[in-house]
């Protein structure tokens, strides 16, 4: 790939990231396609399961600079190019880094939510870009070509739990091809917990024993994904109860809670959490203690 743009960086490569076998060789068959013919990639899947890292993860794989874009943010049409601004009683139009990364040579493009925008309309121009003959024309920049080698990733989530969220318009899914990203098989993700928080092999079985115990309870309702149970191993790691851990980074209602602490009880014979001192949070060394 060509040098990028000091805006444009590869991504850090992640070391202790986990795919599956045929995803992996599938997104080696899409980047070599990619020298062909233009690749977009619709990656799927429920919140926390790695759908943006994947992004990083190619990105980084391939030695390719990358750029992510909120696609939630966007209000109007046009607005990934640039806005109009007014400065000293002056308009001007100020480009965005949308049009330059897209004309970076084997650039990945990140959509991040693309069926979060504020108005479908935001979206009219990603039909051009997205095409085979991919390239657009802007009032303000003249005709904008898509760079070859360029990959355009878009993430989303599925589903009513998901506020503020629209269903993809079929004509712009159809510009995809699909990954589907599921949460990690329990042997995996103990050594995914355990690589990356260095807890020990046997609070990670812990960590995955309740976890799993509350993803398998349908009743609770409580979505667990991968990244909680990173954020609860890794407060393991740092000396937490797993009581602790589960309280803080789990969002979950008072009866909720409240039976999931009783699980906890049972399971790891913590016993119930006293009434805790208070201290003074500031940046002294020495607190005073209440």
């Amino acid at each position: 790939m060509t040098e990028s743009s000091p805006q444009l960086k590869v991504p850090k490569s992640d070391p202790d990231f986990f795919i599956l076998e045929e995803d992996g060789k599938n997104l080696d068959r899409f980047e070599k396609m990619s020298a062909r013919h233009p690749v977009n990639i619709l990656t799927t899947g429920n919140q926390g399961c790695g759908k943006s890292s994947l992004v990083r993860q190619f990105a980084a794989i391939y030695n390719r600079p990358m750029a992510a874009f909120q696609i939630g943010l966007l209000l109007e049409s046009g607005q990934l190019f640039g806005q109009t601004r007014l400065k000293d009683g002056e308009t001007y139009y100020r480009e965005y880094l949308f049009p330059k990364a897209i004309q970076t040579p084997g650039c990945v493009i990140h959509l991040e939510e693309i069926n979060r925008t504020e108005s479908p309309h935001a979206l009219n121009e990603l039909f051009s870009v997205l095409s085979e003959d991919r390239s657009i024309w802007i009032d303000e920049l003249g005709f904008v070509k898509v760079a070859p080698g360029v990959m355009f990733f878009a993430t989303m989530n599925e589903g009513d739990e998901f506020t503020g969220t629209e269903t993809l318009d079929a004509a712009l899914k159809d510009r995809f091809y699909r990954i589907h990203l599921e949460y990690l098989p329990e042997d995996v993700e103990r050594e995914v917990l355990i690589r990356k928080t260095g807890i020990s092999e046997e609070s990670a079985l812990q960590v995955l024993h309740l976890v799993n115990r509350i993803r398998n309870n349908e009743e609770m309702g409580i979505s667990v994904s991968v990244r909680h149970s990173l954020m609860i191993a890794e407060l393991v790691s740092l000396g937490a109860s797993l009581r602790e851990a589960m309280v803080y980074s789990l969002q979950i209602s008072k009866d909720s809670l409240e039976s999931l602490l009783l699980s906890v009880h049972v399971e790891t014979g913590e016993t119930k959490a006293e009434r805790g001192r208070y201290v003074l949070y500031t940046p002294e060394k020495e607190a005073v203690k209440k």
